[in-house]
């Protein structure tokens, strides 16, 4: 179980984003990182008896800065990584903490430009699994529907009429589930946080056969 005194330190260090404060902070930023990191390696713990993961990485704290016009030197919240054994298995896992804005999310961020073309021309061929799994109740109610960003009218070599569009324009295919700060400082966060991503599962388990095969089912 997570301690509130995390967000507290996350809502100052928004407040005094500065290499001069964190320093003075370090020890108890030290003390929240460990405490996360258990958290996150609980997780994965949990989730591992269910998929078939590679492992887990939590993100450092530090901004890389080099090309943002935002200078600030630190993150104001922590975020994590839970990677499934490639190729054959296919998507991750995200769990993002921060005060007010806590989410699990999944899917396919930035896929190749030949895994994106794979997706897109198995939902021209055929779009009836992928609209099963995305109106399973337990998904929709979870996690609603894809989000990200689609091309404006139709990709290259797609009739923009076709009638699985909607997908074909998709150039990331991710979910997302908010939490609220409640439910973080609950005891059962982390089984809550497995659940969830299990209920990713028949999405993941699908798009893995799909890029792990071609349009006639033959293994890739």
């Amino acid at each position: 179980m997570l301690n509130k005194e995390i967000y507290k330190f996350l809502s100052e260090l928004k407040k005094n984003n500065t290499r001069e404060w964190f320093d003075t902070h370090k020890n108890e930023f030290k003390n929240h990182e460990k405490e996360v990191k258990d958290l996150y390696q609980s997780i994965f713990s949990k989730l591992q008896k269910h998929d078939h993961l590679n492992n887990v990485k939590v993100y450092r704290i530090y901004r890389d800065v080099r090309f943002s016009l935002d200078k600030t030197p630190y993150k104001t919240h922590f975020g994590g990584v839970f990677s499934r054994v490639k190729p054959d298995y296919r998507g991750g896992y995200y769990l993002h903490l921060e005060q007010g804005n806590t989410f699990v999310g999944g899917g396919f961020w930035e896929p190749t430009k030949e895994d994106l073309h794979r997706i897109r021309k198995e939902f021209e061929a055929d779009d009836t699994e992928i609209r099963a799994v995305l109106s399973d109740p337990v998904f929709k109610k979870t996690y609603g529907s894809f989000e990200g960003e689609s091309v404006k009218t139709a990709p290259k070599g797609f009739d923009k009429n076709h009638p699985a569009i909607d997908l074909i324009r998709l150039k990331q295919l991710v979910v997302f589930h908010k939490f609220s700060d409640d439910d973080v400082f609950s005891e059962d966060f982390a089984d809550e946080v497995v659940g969830h991503f299990l209920t990713l599962r028949p999405f993941f388990d699908y798009m893995s056969e799909v890029l792990t095969t071609n349009l006639n089912g033959e293994s890739v």
